[in-house]
C-alpha cells in the first residue's frame, strides 16, 4: 500500500520534491500546504512544474495539511530566516502523530549539543506523545558532509581530518532571500551579512560538526571560523539580480572543529558568482559546482561528488539531491520508533528501484 503523504513549502527545493512524490509509486499526495494566496487552489502538477493534473490542490497554512491526515509530511518551507517559526511547524506535524521529513530547520539534523536542552525537549516531547518521527537533511549541511564520509571512513584504518567542501558558482540559483539577505551577495564588502556574523557559521554547521564528531567517537574542544570575500570587478547580472561594481561576488569560509589541538573536521565553502573569480581558491570537479569530501588517514581519500541533471545545472541537480535524501527517507521513517532522527540512525536508503519511477520531467 502506498505511504500517504503530504507536502508543505513550494519553494526551490519543494517544488522539486513534490515532483517526486506525484510520481513515485511508493506514495500517494494527499495534501500541499503553501504560504501565499496566489498558489492556493493550485493544482499540485502545476505548482511542481508539471503538465499533470493531480486532483490534489494547495491550501494555505497547515490545519488541511493535517487534515488529510497523511502518513508523513515532507516539510521544505523556508527555515534559514524563519528557524522559530519552521521548528515550531514540525512540533504541530508531530503532535498530529505525522511523522516529519524534511529541509528544515536546519538545527534538527543533529540538535544534541547544537540547540538548547529546552528545544530539544520539546521536539522529542512532540515525537514521543504523537508516536511519530522526523529526519532533516539535505545537501550541505546534510548527505555530503555525514553520510558520504561515514561511508568511506568506514573502510580506513585511521582517520585523522576529515573536510568537507562546496565549491560552487552560485550564478544561477534565483533564491533571492538567501543570495542577497543571508549570503550578502551584491551587499558592500564593508557590511557584514547574516552568514558571516560571528558564531552563526558555527551554528548553521554546528550540526555537521557535531554528527561527524558523534559517529567518530571524539570531542570537539573547540570552534574556529574563518571567511573572506572577494569584490566585484564590475557590474553583472546573476539570476537572482544584479551584482554592482565593488560589491561581494565570491565568499570563502571555513567552520573548524578542533580535537586536541588539531584541526579533525572542517567545513569549507567557496562559493563565486563569476567562474574568473579567485582562481588562487579551490576549483570545483565539474563546470559550475560540485562537493567535496577530502579524508586524511589510512588510507587517504579524496571524493568530488559531481550532481548533474537532464533538466537543470549543477544547482537545480543539488537541490533535486538534497530534497531526494529526505524524500526516499519516508519508508524508514514511517518505520521508525517515535523519535528525532538521524543519518546514524537510518539504514541504507535508495531511490525508487531501476526504471520503477516515471522521470519528473520540467516542462
Amino acid at each position: 500500500m502506498a505511504i500517504r503523504v503530504a507536502l508543505v513549502g513550494t519553494g526551490n527545493a519543494g517544488r522539486l520534491a513534490l515532483r517526486q512524490l506525484i510520481y513515485d509509486p511508493r506514495f500517494e499526495l494527499v495534501a500541499v500546504g503553501v504560504s501565499t494566496p496566489e498558489k492556493a487552489g493550485k493544482d499540485a502538477g502545476e505548482l511542481a512544474g508539471l503538465e499533470v493534473a493531480t486532483g490534489i490542490t494547495a491550501v494555505i497554512g497547515l490545519d488541511g495539511v493535517i487534515a488529510a491526515r497523511p502518513d508523513c509530511v515532507v516539510y521544505t518551507a523556508m527555515g534559514d530566516t524563519r528557524p522559530i517559526e519552521s521548528f515550531n511547524d514540525c512540533r504541530r506535524i508531530l503532535d498530529a502523530g505525522i511523522n516529519v521529513v524534511g529541509t528544515a530547520p536546519g538545527g534538527l539534523q543533529y540538535p544534541w549539543g547544537v540547540m538548547p536542552a529546552k528545544a530539544i525537549d520539546k521536539i522529542e516531547g512532540s515525537a514521543r506523545e504523537g508516536g511519530a518521527s522526523l529526519f532533516i537533511s539535505g545537501v550541505d549541511p546534510g548527505f555530503a558532509n555525514d553520510l558520504i564520509p561515514f561511508a568511506f571512513a568506514g573502510t580506513c584504518q585511521n582517520v585523522r581530518q576529515v573536510r568537507c567542501m562546496e565549491i560552487a558558482d552560485y550564478a544561477t540559483y534565483d533564491g533571492s532571500t538567501v543570495m542577497f539577505d543571508v549570503m550578502g551577495f551584491g551587499l558592500p564588502m564593508d557590511q557584514t551579512p547574516m552568514l558571516l556574523l560571528p558564531g552563526i557559521l558555527g551554528m548553521a554547521w554546528g550540526t555537521t560538526l557535531a554528527i561527524l564528531a558523534a559517529g567518530f567517537g571524539v570531542t570537539i574542544d573547540e570552534v574556529r571560523e574563518h571567511h573572506e570575500s572577494e569584490p566585484a570587478p564590475e557590474t553583472f547580472d546573476i539570476a537572482a539580480g544584479t551584482i554592482e561594481k565593488g560589491t561581494r561576488a565570491a565568499v570563502r569560509f571555513e567552520i573548524t572543529g578542533m580535537v586536541n589541538g588539531e584541526p579533525a573536521i572542517v567545513i569549507e565553502h567557496i562559493t563565486r558568482l563569476r567562474d574568473d573569480l579567485r582562481p588562487d581558491w579551490a576549483r570545483p570537479a565539474q563546470d559550475g559546482g560540485s562537493y567535496r569530501v577530502e579524508i586524511v588517514g589510512e588510507p587517504s581519500y579524496r571524493v568530488d561528488i559531481c550532481p548533474t541533471s537532464a533538466v537543470g545545472d549543477h544547482n537545480h541537480a543539488a537541490i533535486v539531491a538534497g530534497v531526494g535524501r529526505v524524500v526516499n527517507a519516508i519508508p524508514a521513517v514511517v518505520a521508525a520508533a517515535p523519535g528525532v532522527l538521524t543519518t546514524l540512525d537510518l539504514p541504507l536508503i535508495t531511490g525508487p528501484g531501476l526504471a520503477a519511477a516515471k522521470p519528473a520531467a520540467a516542462n
